[in-house]
């Protein structure tokens, strides 16, 4: 088992946080765009709250993660999710799969830049995760699970981009956050 696995688990079985069981606002904001049925990857899907929602919207949803604890949690949630333990850094989808992507909170470059590949034409990315300026708040957060200004145009290069924000974003009783929040398509 990998030390991220370990870590992962450790957080799901001991503390996961109300807001792990709500999809992400983002997501609830640009709904618009997603396609009525087909099938969605929920990429590092943590307790599943974003993939329900997708489930909840008609469409089949493959939803992975490096913990085991949270899988197990969220396939009970949610019985129709396709749930699965997989290190992403490890593994590789076949090309054109998913007509929705899913990425909140995770970051592996090698895999954004896949991203453009694995979804259908027309298939919707649906992307945020934090800025560089989050060292303000969190001084030894790792810096390479930080994105720099404008990175995630580029990371996203190929792609149709829909809906693009980066800057500060508050949630009741947390610290604020700097993310970068993009909705893209496959033309």
């Amino acid at each position: 088992m990998s030390d991220d696995a370990v870590k992962w688990n450790e957080r799901y079985r001991l503390n996961a946080e109300p807001s792990d069981q709500q999809p992400r606002e983002f997501l609830l904001e640009q709904a618009q765009h997603l396609p009525a049925r087909g099938l969605a990857l929920d990429a590092a899907m943590g307790l599943g709250a974003n993939a329900g929602f997708l489930i909840a919207r008609g469409l089949d949803v493959i939803g992975v993660d490096v913990s085991e604890v949270a899988a197990r949690q969220a396939k009970a949630r949610y019985p129709s999710l396709m749930a699965a333990v997989i290190d992403l850094d490890r593994f590789r989808w076949p090309d054109q799969t998913f007509d929705v992507i899913l990425n909140f909170y995770f970051l592996l470059r090698p895999l954004c830049r896949q991203y453009r590949h694995l979804l259908r034409p027309g298939g919707v990315l649906i992307f945020e995760s934090l800025l560089k300026e989050t060292v303000i708040y969190r001084p030894g957060f790792n810096p390479d699970y930080l994105l720099a200004p404008g990175e995630l145009r580029e990371l996203c290069a190929g792609l149709e981009i829909l809906v693009y924000r980066e800057g500060w974003i508050s949630r009741a009783g947390h610290h604020p956050r700097a993310v970068a929040s993009l909705v893209a398509r496959r033309s």
